[in-house]
């Protein structure tokens, strides 16, 4: 699927041959207030229809009105709520984009005050227009679609804005794309290869392991989980490496391509939505490609690791064992604790690169949702990368949450006969924290023996939007966490 074309213009937006121009409107305790460019007459009517058109300003509401002859043919009226800062005009025109379906081209009048107002507005329609239609067919005539054309009317010179939002929305639309794609179609070579694919053309080194290579080389994790399905697992390892860089970070993401909870079975509705398992993987991706895309001065190596969790003759049990990559032994209680298995594998061959920091990401527990709801991922880690990455989320709008690590978890995982168990039968406490005390386990040292800064990020919850839409967010996978680790990335990459 595509992103709409961003464009910036100094010209009027009345003379714009959008179908629709999108003006503002901020909510007050005097009413909703007029935040738009053009002539003073057309600001004087529309402010004059505001209260008769109901309009309050509040977050994702849209009021369209049709104007006279000498002014576009319809101008829409998106509101900010109470704040108007770069996340109220990335939501505003994100919520705008969305709902203003069925019409090619559609321009902003918004008054803005500097160029990262202009980038958000141009980042928050382009995550706005996003549609997945590749397995429509009766009914795709019908489809109301995003606009494919944006244009944003200032006088504010932001050079990179359109490279940057572009860049950042063609990452999450990736995500999308890969997400919504039926297991059928998706499963680990295919990903593997979308992922070969992808980097076509941009310098980006990428080696995939097969089932055999995977034995070979150590990769129990990853081998032991897909062994239960005739679609055989996989890892992908994509190196951006550019000249000069000084930081190196590596990126871990959890590839389930569908999760039927292997022997230790889901029930059948808990198996829907199991597609949306393999969102790490595509978002450890699509932030490697963005990175290189965006010419970033940072080295960064992402793991995709892939596997498909269905239970068979050759699935692995419960009590089975499997030897991790470096050697540690885990005791396989629950078959459907397999994310931390295959992110285990990543997170020790990152280590042995020995980078400046190790984040995964993964659709981790279900006690994430519980935790934090469907707005919040939750991070847990070294406290200092931790608070990196909360910053680099709250920078560009994403909500995180810091998790604590009780050390006292770590006995509930021993096991009998092995160096770890992945889980605690019977225990539902602390799901989440359990899962991110299992992973610190596999975190490596660096040259003079001091453990690798690494964070994790649970993004169970706000990966899947199963509600309404709200701001740029439709329906469907979001792309979460992407924006976030591609400002952590440009951190590194200062001196």
């Amino acid at each position: 699927m595509t992103v709409p074309t961003l464009s910036l213009s100094t010209e009027s937006a009345i003379d714009s041959p959008a179908a629709i121009v999108i003006v503002a409107a901020q909510q007050t305790d005097d009413g909703a207030r007029l935040i738009a460019t053009g002539s003073d007459t057309l600001i004087a009517a529309i402010t004059s229809q505001l209260p008769l058109l109901g309009v309050t300003g509040a977050r994702d509401e849209v009021v369209r009105l049709v104007t006279n002859d000498d002014s576009p043919r319809s101008i829409a009226i998106v509101g900010l709520g109470r704040t108007v800062d770069t996340d109220a005009l990335r939501h505003a025109a994100g919520s705008a984009v969305r709902q203003l379906t069925g019409v090619a081209a559609l321009a902003f009048a918004i008054s803005l005050t500097d160029a990262d107002q202009v980038e958000a507005v141009l980042e928050g329609a382009a995550l706005g227009g996003y549609s997945y239609t590749a397995y429509r067919h009766s009914s795709l005539a019908a489809a109301k679609l995003p606009a494919s054309s944006v244009v944003v009317h200032t006088s504010i010179m932001a050079p990179n804005a359109i490279a940057r939002s572009s860049a950042n929305a063609e990452a999450i639309r990736l995500v999308k794309d890969l997400v919504n794609m039926p297991p059928l179609d998706l499963y680990p070579e295919s990903l593997a290869a979308a992922a070969v694919e992808a980097a076509t053309g941009l310098p980006i080194a990428v080696t995939v392991w097969d089932e055999q290579q995977l034995v070979a080389d150590g990769f129990g994790g990853i081998a032991g989980v897909g062994a239960g399905s005739t679609r055989p697992p996989r890892l992908v390892k994509l190196s951006y490496t550019p000249s000069g860089a000084g930081k190196h970070l590596a990126l871990v993401g959890k590839g389930i391509t569908f999760d039927t909870g292997g022997l230790s079975l889901k029930p059948p509705a808990s198996m829907v939505g199991m597609k949306y398992d393999m969102t790490g993987a595509a978002t450890v991706l699509a932030v490697v490609l963005a990175a290189a895309r965006l010419e970033l001065p940072v080295r960064i190596t992402a793991w995709m690791c892939i596997a498909e969790n269905m239970p068979s003759g050759s699935a692995i049990r419960p009590n089975d064992v499997l030897r991790m990559r470096g050697g540690r032994t885990v005791e396989v209680l629950n078959t459907d604790a397999e994310g931390r298995l295959v992110l285990a594998d990543g997170l020790v061959a990152a280590a042995e690169e020995q980078p400046d920091a190790i984040i995964d990401v993964a659709t981790l527990t279900g006690a994430a949702v519980v935790a934090l709801g469907t707005r919040y991922f939750g991070i847990m880690g070294d406290d200092t990368l931790v608070q990196r990455v909360l910053a680099a989320s709250a920078a560009v709008g994403e909500a995180a949450w810091p998790m604590p690590f009780p050390d006292e978890l770590r006995a509930t995982l021993n096991s009998d006969v092995a160096d770890i168990a992945n889980a605690k039968i019977g225990s539902t406490a602390g799901g989440m924290l359990l899962a991110g005390v299992f992973l610190r386990e596999f975190i490596g040292t660096d040259a003079v023996g001091t453990t690798i800064p690494w964070a994790h990020l649970d993004i169970a919850g706000p990966a899947q939007n199963s509600g309404t839409g709200w701001g740029f967010t439709a329906a469907g996978p979001t792309g979460v966490a992407v924006r976030a680790l591609l400002r952590l990335a440009e951190d590194f990459s200062r001196p």
